[in-house]
């Protein structure tokens, strides 16, 4: 058999050596440069050179015969000009289908096929010229996000700086309504105690004060003092006036200052002095109940005053903790996915709506209004290479057949920001494909495409 296909060869085309080797590639061809003798690319054997491509496996790695289906681990080179070169399995040639877009796997088969390469090459140069617009607006935007989320971190810093300030400002306020209300509760609780004398004055530390100072000229001398002030245990004896200038802080008259910080304690303690109890008119019970009331109302003011100081405070802390959540995120090198805090984005696939909020959670929702957490926010887990790549979220609703559901996001390069697709390929575990320009890298290298005619 093989004696016949060679002398056919020699008749057909004068030297086996002078054949074109079909299915090569250009870094190929320096193992079959046209000799006597043709050594197998594995090393295994050496064959003479005409029993290349004769349709007749020599060769255990299959190089003897590129361009026939004799070996079973053959490849055939499509060189495919004006397109992406490949290599198909030699079993391929001359079976009667096209699979190389120049026909030449076809070269000796009933098949008629066209060369389509061309237009396949004008295709694909047409989808990836569309590709590199679309990356370079992409970059375009892109750099846009990244001056804007620079910006928006500026500002969130700025607001959390306002807030802690504002804290600072309610603590002071908190400290001062909290000494307020111990001092309305202090003068209400001697006042329902039944010191009859506190009932005639005010629950103010000013009511008392202009209590004791009859001629109302804001002091208090050691006369008004005697007038109005008794001791306890005697309340017949009047004061002396020693015990009045000692009273007074050892001067003869004091101001609402003084008074604020030494008598105001000490006739409010009432274990030494108090003032004079007014005994024998109806106006006096009239007088103390509406002291009493008054005092009840100062305090609840001021109790009231306290609880919206507090609330405020605890409002503020909690913007304050959610800002540093927010700003403890990983939003890239340049802050470009910050933008995407606090949106959210929606695709409807048949009968369910996901919904993406990006660094917060993925919830799915059915026709009938039902949502289900898919996941919260975990952690970027792109390549290293391009570690903002991809996103996942965890810890979503338990899953029926056990453990909980999970979503794994993919960013892709587009000049829109939008969810693309969503997939469920295993049990309650999803992925997305989610489109944004800040998902666009800059191309070293485009994937070369053959040209020449």
């Amino acid at each position: 058999m093989r004696f016949h296909i060679v002398i056919a060869a020699v008749f057909c085309c004068g030297f086996a050596d002078s054949r074109k080797i079909r299915g090569i590639s250009s870094s190929y061809k320096r193992f079959y440069r046209e000799r006597k003798s043709f050594l197998c690319i594995d090393g295994s054997k050496i064959i003479p050179f005409e029993q290349v491509n004769d349709d007749y496996c020599d060769c255990d790695d299959g190089s003897d015969e590129p361009g026939t289906s004799a070996c079973p681990r053959g490849r055939f080179y499509c060189t495919n000009l004006g397109f992406r070169p490949h290599y198909i399995p030699s079993s391929r040639v001359n079976d009667g289908i096209c699979d190389c877009c120049d026909a030449s796997d076809e070269y000796n088969s009933h098949a008629h096929c066209q060369n389509t390469c061309w237009n396949l090459g004008q295709r694909e140069r047409a989808y990836v010229e569309g590709q590199m617009r679309t990356l370079d607006e992409g970059l375009q935007l892109k750099q846009q996000l990244i001056e804007e989320g620079v910006l928006l971190w500026r500002e969130k810093q700025a607001q959390l700086r306002e807030l802690q300030q504002a804290a600072e400002d309610l603590q002071i306020k908190l400290e001062e309504h909290r000494r307020k209300k111990n001092e309305a509760e202090q003068t209400l609780k001697a006042l329902e105690a039944g010191d009859s004398g506190l009932r005639h004055h005010n629950n103010t530390i000013t009511s008392m004060f202009q209590l004791l100072d009859s001629n109302k000229d804001a002091r208090i001398t050691v006369d008004e003092l005697q007038a109005k002030v008794t001791v306890i245990h005697d309340e017949g004896r009047l004061l002396s006036e020693d015990e009045a200038v000692a009273l007074l802080g050892g001067a003869h008259q004091m101001d609402l200052t003084k008074f604020r910080h030494t008598l105001w304690d000490i006739l409010t303690k009432g274990d030494s002095v108090k003032i004079k109890d007014t005994h024998g008119s109806e106006d006096s019970t009239v007088g103390e109940d509406s002291h009493l009331k008054a005092a009840d109302r100062a305090a609840k003011w001021e109790a009231t005053n306290l609880k919206k100081v507090e609330e405020a405070y605890d409002t503020v802390n909690m913007e304050i903790s959610d800002l540093q959540k927010k700003l403890a995120i990983d939003y890239g090198t340049d802050w470009e996915f910050l933008f995407l805090n606090s949106q959210c984005y929606k695709l409807k696939v048949y009968e369910y709506t996901y919904t993406l909020c990006p660094f917060n959670q993925v919830t799915q929702e059915n026709t009938a209004g039902t949502q289900v957490s898919l996941g919260m926010w975990g952690m970027w887990a792109g390549a290293p290479k391009n570690h903002y790549s991809q996103m996942v979220y965890e810890n979503g609703e338990p899953c029926w057949q056990g453990g909980s559901r999970s979503a794994t996001v993919t960013l892709t390069c587009g000049t829109e920001t939008a969810l693309r697709s969503v997939k469920e390929p295993s049990k309650c575990q999803y992925i997305m494909d989610f489109q944004t320009p800040v998902a666009c890298q800059p191309v070293l290298k485009q994937r070369g495409i053959h040209s020449e005619l």
